[in-house]
Order: structure tokens, then C-alpha cells, then sequence
């Protein structure tokens, strides 16, 4: 099984429409909030457009260049559930995911994601946002990956998931927590602590982009979160 089957079929079985992520960005003063269902058939798109229009297999490299974002979400299960080996390095890259403006060298194909609070085109020359949409909302692999399979940098798929669950053991991260973070996603650290170990927890993610320190006490009391982690 892959990294977003084994994290996200408990949290469905717990409740497809419960809170996943809460995204903040201080610097827009958006708030978009999405349940587990609706980050799982993002993954499910994206899934489906990586094997289907580029042909991404088990252990491909797929670089994924952006910020914390619940675009982003979507854009790493997606890439886990079909297998492929989750980057920071565009070299040899069969799909590199960047920002609006962010060019990167050496991929085969480079998707600009938007990062538009509600999730519209941001109209580069390959829009992810515009073109996964018209792919299935369900993804099924056509084999079974191994655990052995390199899903995060140097790590396996196992090692990942292992490395989840003790991160958010070690954090108290728990099914009733609700996480409020400021951890940007870099590779493979900040993926795993501020994201992956919220989901091996069972828990819902409040994440602040571009934070202001003074809102934060008032994310945190309207929120209602119970564990905080600053980056």
C-alpha cells in the first residue's frame, strides 16, 4: 500500500467529512477549510493525471516545490497513491510542481499550481489546478506498490509511514487533536512533522501561511486547536 492509502483510509473510516485542513494565509487573509473527502479526491485527480497523461510509475521521481498549501495536500497524495518518489530536486523529475513564477530545470514536464485560495487556474502552460479537474475523483492502482518502494527522498514507503506515526506519537498528535502550524513543507523534515505526522495521528491541521504573530492567539481560540507547531 502507499503512503495515502495507509494514512487516509483510516481517517475516511473515522469520517470522510470531517475537518482536514484549515488553510490561513495571513498575507491575503483567506481561510479555506477542506474535509478529508475532498483532499482525498484532489489526490485522486492528481493520482489519475500523473499516470494517465505523463505516465508517472511506482519509483518515479515527481519534485514537489511548494509552499504549505492545501493545494499542496492534494498535490502529495496524489503523487503517493500513485507510487512515485516525492523530491525536492526537478533533475530527471518526470512531473515538478511549482509556483506561479517558479521555474525549475531538468524536469520533463513542469505544472504550475495556483495556490488560489479557491482553487481556480492560474492559466500557465501546463495549469495543474485546470487540468486535473476533468480526471475521476477515484484512483485505483493498477498493482499493489511495496513498501520497499522510495516514497520521500532517501525513504521507502514503510519508512515514511513508520517515521509518521512516531512523529505524531512523540507529539501527542492524536484522533481528537486539532493542530495549529506554521511548519513549512520542506523535504523530507517539514513534510513529515507538519503534515504526514498530523494524519498518522488521526488529527486536523490548521495551517498559517505567511503567519502575522499577533493572530495567532485568535487562530488558536477560534479554532480550537490543542497543539501548536511553530516553525
Amino acid at each position: 500500500m502507499t503512503v495515502t492509502e495507509v494514512l487516509l483510509t483510516p481517517l475516511f473510516a473515522a469520517g470522510p467529512g470531517r475537518p482536514l485542513i484549515t488553510h490561513y494565509d495571513d498575507a491575503t487573509g483567506s481561510r479555506v477549510e477542506l474535509s478529508r473527502a475532498t483532499i482525498a479526491n484532489w489526490a485522486a485527480k492528481t493520482a489519475n493525471w500523473l499516470r494517465d497523461e505523463h505516465d508517472v510509475e511506482p519509483g518515479d521521481p515527481v519534485a514537489v516545490l511548494l509552499p504549505a498549501h492545501w493545494q499542496t495536500a492534494g498535490v502529495l497524495l496524489g503523487a503517493w497513491w500513485c507510487g512515485a518518489a516525492v523530491t525536492d530536486d526537478p533533475s530527471g523529475a518526470k512531473v515538478a510542481f511549482v509556483a506561479p513564477g517558479g521555474e525549475v530545470p531538468g524536469a520533463d514536464v513542469v505544472a504550475t499550481v495556483s495556490l488560489h485560495p479557491m482553487g481556480l487556474g492560474c492559466g500557465a502552460p501546463v495549469d495543474y489546478v485546470d487540468e486535473v479537474r476533468v480526471f475521476g475523483d477515484e484512483f485505483m492502482p493498477w498493482a499493489p506498490v511495496p513498501g520497499s518502494t522510495p516514497a520521500l527522498g532517501k525513504s521507502t514507503v514503510d519508512e515514511v509511514v513508520a517515521e509518521a506515526r512516531q512523529r505524531a506519537e512523540t507529539l501527542g498528535i492524536t484522533a481528537s487533536s486539532r493542530v495549529l502550524s506554521t511548519v513549512e513543507w520542506t523535504h523530507p523534515d517539514g513534510v513529515l512533522t507538519g503534515f504526514l505526522a498530523v494524519l498518522a495521528g488521526g488529527g486536523s491541521l490548521v495551517q498559517v501561511s505567511n503567519a502575522n504573530p499577533d493572530a495567532l492567539p485568535a487562530r488558536r481560540a477560534g479554532e480550537q486547536t490543542t497543539i501548536d507547531l511553530v516553525g
